[in-house]
């Protein structure tokens, strides 16, 4: 454990507020404090204890009463000594306590210089850090739970286990080498196959589980399409419970693209309303069906949505088979199911051959479309049982390469390779397992993470 430089910043959100907190850590964290400090002596107080009293400025002047809190190395979330500052939050408050503190000697820290610390102090391996970061960003349910699973130790610690193996065969790998002469074999061929299937096995379901954990960290990008005055816009209301969209009877009402975001049982959707598909009858239309087309290519999942009572049967199939051509995960909406009867609910439902959603956005009749896209979403196992999941693209692709690894070390090893080109592939492996939890990491890749964390955490 290592003790750098004091370090400062304001750990609570900026702005005005009723408290805020001022975190420093490093080597005379609270010695450095308790110079500013009038109270009880804070080098003499134990670890997780917290001190009424004030901080004054150079000349004595008071600069606010305050609430500090105590933290000795190692039991501390840098694992270095840290003091919490707990002031008013005034703007004005939190600067002269800041530049009271850099007046002794404490640093301003840079962006998540304080999780950083916590990694390099061993508090936590890399991936872990990473989820500090998406805990405090997380706005949904799905998002909390994939961030607190990966900060409690997720995959890394599983890839860890079998990391040091593969580095055991691989030592043995290359020790054969200095043998080379002599044919003999230390690392067992079939025990070397079966830690590599092993490998494989942890990283598949973590490579598949990308695509679920992209929606989990950024939301369903939800596109709702359709022809004019099929009620998109009235939908689009209807979900978020405000006028968001212009509602017209006039054609073409919608002529950009429209978002806003909606949470269902804790999944983020982010709803993008579009203008209606058909022949433009005007350049700006045209531009508009145009970005309603480029939505639909980006979308995660369409809504499409009919007017029930309008739509003529090979009107509807033209626009299924379109969507369907596109491969885009899709629900097929029926509107103004207070306009039509059950038979000719059930006339267009037999023309598509598949399910229809009926609903009324007009009445907000709308909860068995909001029970499908939540269905949607939780078909995916990890998102339903809260097991690991990969949100980072960075942790995405070292898992990708690292399988691509083993499976080109699996490869050589049924074509009989030499041990000098086994151990190319498995250090490969290796290298980016390293790279992954941090167990390989270099200062440019940590300022890369942690740069991008917030100032205080």
């Amino acid at each position: 454990m290592i003790q750098y430089e004091p370090i400062a910043a304001l750990a609570t959100a900026p702005g005005i507020g009723a408290i805020a907190v001022i975190r420093v850590s490093g080597e005379g964290a609270i010695s450095i404090t308790n110079r500013l400090f009038r109270g009880k002596d804070l080098t003499q107080q134990p670890s997780h204890t917290a001190h009424f009293g004030t901080l004054r400025t150079a000349s004595d002047t008071l600069i606010d009463e305050v609430l500090v809190t105590v933290f000795r190395a190692p039991k501390s979330f840098t694992k270095e000594d840290v003091v919490e500052i707990s002031c008013h939050g005034s703007e004005f408050i939190i600067q002269q306590i800041l530049r009271r503190l850099t007046d002794e000697g404490v640093r301003l820290a840079r962006p998540g210089e304080f999780t950083q610390r916590a990694f390099l102090n061993g508090q936590f391996d890399l991936v872990q850090a990473e989820a500090v970061a998406d805990l405090i960003a997380a706005d949904s349910d799905a998002s909390h739970r994939a961030a607190l699973t990966q900060l409690r130790g997720g995959f890394s610690k599983q890839l860890n286990v079998l990391r040091q193996q593969l580095i055991d065969f691989v030592a043995l790998v290359e020790l054969e080498l200095d043998f080379g002469e002599e044919d003999v074999e230390f690392a067992h061929r079939e025990q070397l196959r079966q830690l590599m299937l092993d490998i494989r096995r942890a990283l598949h379901p973590l490579i598949d589980s990308f695509s679920a954990g992209n929606v989990i960290k950024n939301g369903v990008a939800t596109v709702i399409v359709g022809k004019p005055n099929a009620g998109k816009s009235t939908l689009l209301n209807a979900l978020l419970n405000e006028e968001k969209a212009i509602v017209s009877d006039i054609p073409g009402t919608t002529r950009d693209v429209i978002e806003d975001e909606l949470f269902i049982d804790g999944i983020r959707f982010r709803l993008i309303d579009t203008a209606g598909l058909r022949q433009a009858t005007d350049q700006i239309e045209a531009i508009g069906v145009e970005r309603t087309r480029q939505q639909m290519e980006k979308a995660a999942l369409v809504v499409y949505l009919f007017d029930g009572a309008a739509i003529l049967p090979d009107e509807l199939q033209q626009a299924v088979d379109e969507i369907s051509a596109s491969g885009k995960p899709y629900l097929l909406v029926g509107n103004k199911s207070d306009l039509i009867d059950a038979q000719r609910q059930q006339q267009l439902n037999v023309v598509v051959n598949e399910a229809i959603l009926w609903i009324s956005a007009k009445n907000q009749r709308i909860d068995d479309l909001k029970l499908a896209l939540s269905a949607r979403v939780r078909t995916d196992a990890a998102v339903q049982t809260g097991s690991a999941v990969v949100t980072n693209a960075r942790h995405y692709e070292h898992l990708t390469a690292t399988d691509d690894a083993i499976a080109r070390a699996l490869a050589g090893l049924d074509a009989g390779t030499t041990p000098d080109w086994l151990a190319m592939d498995l250090r490969v492996a290796l290298q980016h397992l390293g790279e992954l939890t941090g167990t390989i990491i270099t200062d440019d890749i940590l300022d890369s993470i942690f740069s991008k964390f917030c100032i205080g955490k």
